[in-house]
């Protein structure tokens, strides 16, 4: 009984700003400067919020939302198949400093990201890259974790007389990988994608230090500029309602990846319990 209350309330607490946002999404600015934040307001008005939104400023928050999705999908993809091309090599392939790349690996996992920034500044800096997409893009190839997580489940997935079976008919080592390992790797790969798609788009500091050109901000970056914008006092702009709808709108995206590969990554959880 002790449990489920405490279960209930760590549901509320997740759920209750979710709630907080979709309800002071569907008021006017008035409504939301004017009411309790989690009653609905004097006139439902999510439809005149969200076409206002698409709006402002020349309609720059659909450039800011092509602009993230450009980042996640080509970021995610890019490094959740480095990520199990190392980690199958790890798991499956002998060669000379595997144990110490091993090491730096799981100590780069524990370095955080945001340590990493100003040095990856300073070196695209150098490379004249900065301002430009693919200072946004190329660190986010880089995964360790998932890196890790592929080596861990290619280790149990991937059957080595297999492999061995593949080599012996005359399959070479990356055609044996893209035959036979990486469809086993599915439910993690899925997994590792779905860490990357979240880590990317909610990506904030990155950006926020390799990007001046508001053309290629992502989404993190443009709406807390809009924050900061209707936060300002006497500038005459009041978008706080904007604020809080395009926020709503940024999470749609999330809820529809994790319920579209939800069957894929059960599948992988419930492999991995069956393994164990």
């Amino acid at each position: 009984m002790t449990l489920t209350a405490v279960t209930w309330l760590f549901a509320l607490y997740c759920l209750l700003p979710l709630v907080w946002l979709v309800v002071n999404a569907t008021k006017s600015q008035a409504d939301f400067v004017s009411s309790f934040g989690l009653a609905p307001g004097g006139r439902f008005a999510l439809w005149d919020n969200i076409t206002a939104v698409f709006r402002y400023q020349d309609g720059i928050f659909v450039r800011w939302l092509l602009n993230t999705v450009l980042y996640v999908v080509v970021g995610a993809v890019v490094s959740t198949f480095l990520a199990a091309l190392g980690g199958y090599a790890l798991a499956k392939l002998h060669f000379r400093g595997k144990r110490l790349l091993l090491f730096v690996i799981l100590g780069s996992i524990a370095v955080p990201g945001i340590a990493l920034a100003i040095p990856q500044f300073l070196l695209f800096a150098r490379l004249g890259l900065t301002n430009t997409p693919w200072a946004v893009l190329v660190p986010s190839f880089v995964n360790p974790f998932g890196l890790y997580l592929m080596w861990v489940f290619a280790a149990e997935a991937v059957p080595t007389d297999l492999l061995e079976a593949a080599k012996v008919d005359g399959a070479g080592e990356f055609r044996t990988f893209a035959r036979i390992a990486l469809p086993m790797l599915a439910p993690a790969s899925v997994t590792v994608l779905l860490f990357s798609f979240v880590s990317i788009w909610n990506n904030y500091f990155l950006p926020l230090i390799m990007l001046k050109d508001p053309g290629w901000y992502p989404l993190t970056i443009g709406l807390n500029e809009w924050n900061k914008l209707g936060s300002t006092a006497g500038n005459g702009a009041l978008i706080q309602n904007l604020v809080i709808t395009a926020a709503l709108l940024t999470i749609v995206p999330l809820i529809i990846a994790f319920l579209s590969l939800q069957r894929y990554w059960q599948s992988g959880v419930a492999l991995g319990a069956v393994k164990g």
